[in-house]
């Protein structure tokens, strides 16, 4: 599990309706601190010292009454057991920490020691922190995560409907075969913001766990419908001859500053298109995977074979149903589908751009 999945696994498990969770608000309410280590193996027994071993079932009241003790409660790491209370932590010295507090200071480094996620409650400051793979992370109330997600919804929504007209007007440029750099760095722009506020968004989710179940049916009506779009359109216009790989061009787009993804040059130079001058006027010819993508029925393994037969989305149009039949697997009733498929995405992408 790398540092990014452990910190959402973490923050899961401690989210809103979790019982971990209802134990650090008990003791939150109690007005009493705490520093609990959500696992236990060598490392966290070998900076252990004192206490008592437990080894019982983990319940939130338990845990509540072990934290008015001094010393750490040791959890394993699914926390479902409390395996030791009372505990002092001493780890070591040497590791770097931005913290000021004895506890927190103890925290950080702790996490960063084991690898464990380390969660304290702050009896002076009234706030629950997680420590996970060197990172800090405060847990909030859900009425100030829900106000944030509202507002990150209402982006969405925006930036959706604007993704739509994006893909729209390329998927009708295409059909006319007058595809510019532009529209392809338009509609890449597009759908790297879609992803982003829905990430963002998805981790207000999990903050929120039974608190967020509104926030995911909204969220799916939002994002229902072709999920992987952007690796279409990658495909479709890698430069010819092109050695970089498909995922490789959609990680470098994900890499993209804020300020970097807002000009169209940026997004197009990921794909090892030259951005100079008038390029990105420069006329592209698709291979036609994202529109084939769209023809109900149609596995990807034949997608990639009528692109690769084809070689553009022009003869693909072009192509008759003995045409569509010379490839591999495409027997009468797939070419008839391929064939009406086109023709119906090519009919509606023309209406909807002059309508």
């Amino acid at each position: 599990m790398n540092d990014t999945d452990l910190l959402e696994a973490t923050k899961a498990a401690v989210a809103p309706g979790t019982e971990l969770r209802d134990g650090l608000e008990r003791i939150l309410r109690g007005n009493t601190g705490a520093l609990i280590v959500l696992g236990d193996d060598k490392t966290v027994q070998s900076i252990s010292t004192g206490g008592f071993e437990l080894d019982i079932p983990f319940s939130a009241t338990r845990m509540r009454e072990l934290a008015k003790m001094d010393g750490a409660i040791i959890l394993d790491k699914d926390a479902t057991r409390i395996v030791r209370a009372a505990t002092h932590l001493v780890p070591d010295p040497t590791i770097e920490t931005s913290e000021s507090g004895t506890r927190h200071r103890t925290a950080e480094r702790v996490a960063k020691q084991t690898g464990y996620p380390v969660v304290t409650v702050s009896q002076s400051m009234r706030i629950i922190a997680l420590y996970v793979a060197g990172v800090r992370h405060v847990l909030e109330g859900s009425s100030a995560i829900l106000s944030r997600a509202n507002q990150a919804l209402q982006t969405l929504e925006r930036y959706k409907s604007r993704l739509d007209e994006v893909t729209s007007n390329l998927s009708a440029l295409e059909i006319e075969d007058l595809v510019t750099v532009r529209d392809v760095a338009n509609v890449l722009q597009r759908l790297e913001m879609v992803r982003r506020i829905t990430a963002e968004i998805n981790g207000y989710v999990t903050d929120l766990g039974v608190d967020g179940r509104l926030l995911t049916l909204q969220l799916e009506e939002l994002t229902a419908g072709p999920g992987n779009d952007i690796e279409w359109v990658v495909e479709d216009y890698l430069p010819e001859g092109s050695t970089l790989e498909v995922a490789d061009a959609v990680a470098a787009l994900t890499r993209l500053s804020a300020t970097e993804l807002v000009d169209p040059a940026e997004c197009v130079r990921v794909l090892g298109f030259e951005v100079g001058g008038d390029a990105l006027d420069a006329p592209c010819v698709p291979r036609g995977y994202r529109l084939l993508s769209r023809v109900p029925r149609l596995p990807g393994a034949i997608v990639s074979r009528l692109v690769e037969h084809f070689g553009t989305l022009q003869a693909l149009l072009a192509a008759n149903i003995d045409d569509l039949m010379a490839v591999e697997g495409v027997g009468d009733g797939r070419a008839k589908i391929v064939r009406e498929g086109l023709s119906r995405l090519a009919e509606a992408s023309i209406l909807e751009r002059y309508v």
